[in-house]
């Protein structure tokens, strides 16, 4: 029998935005919404945007392997967005998002917030996440924050 090592643990930590492997997952991120999305229902934030101090930015490893990240923004006492989730490509389907999804849904709810809201696109590319966000429970809602109605957009919200 071959013994086989244990792949690293994942560690999340809170990010600020500045080493280059979170810089270009990010960059990664804004690309393919901008190629998926028409520019008026583009709402990725930039890095500029992530490095607001309503944003709390959280990146998730795998070793020293950047494997996806994950924001909440503040919109008020009760309710938070979900914000530039991405898995890196070498990490798609292996729980990542999930992972970084629950440590979003865990920290709203450490911060107090009662209902946590995204947006994500109506198109085929943007299906993956759509069903993660239902597979935790988030429905349908209207338009929230500063969001119009948009037919490329699709606004879920959880109750937490």
């Amino acid at each position: 029998m071959t013994n086989i090592p244990a792949p690293p643990a994942l560690l999340i930590r809170t990010d600020d935005v500045s080493s280059p492997a979170v810089i270009e997952l990010l960059l990664d991120h804004l690309r393919n919404c901008q190629l998926a999305t028409p520019p008026e229902s583009t709402h990725a934030l930039n890095l500029d945007g992530l490095r607001r101090p309503e944003i709390t930015l959280w990146t998730i490893w795998s070793g020293p392997n950047l494997a996806g990240c994950g924001a909440l923004k503040h919109l008020d006492a009760q309710h938070a967005e979900i914000k530039s989730m991405r898995t890196a490509p070498n990490f798609l389907r292996q729980g990542i998002a999930a992972a970084m999804l629950q440590h979003l849904l865990a920290q709203a709810q450490l911060r107090g917030y009662s209902r946590v809201s995204l947006e994500t696109g109506a198109m085929a590319y943007f299906e993956p996440a759509r069903r993660l966000y239902a597979n935790f429970g988030f429905v349908a809602c209207e338009p929230f924050a500063n969001y119009i109605p948009d037919p490329n957009s699709v606004f879920l919200t959880k109750e937490l």
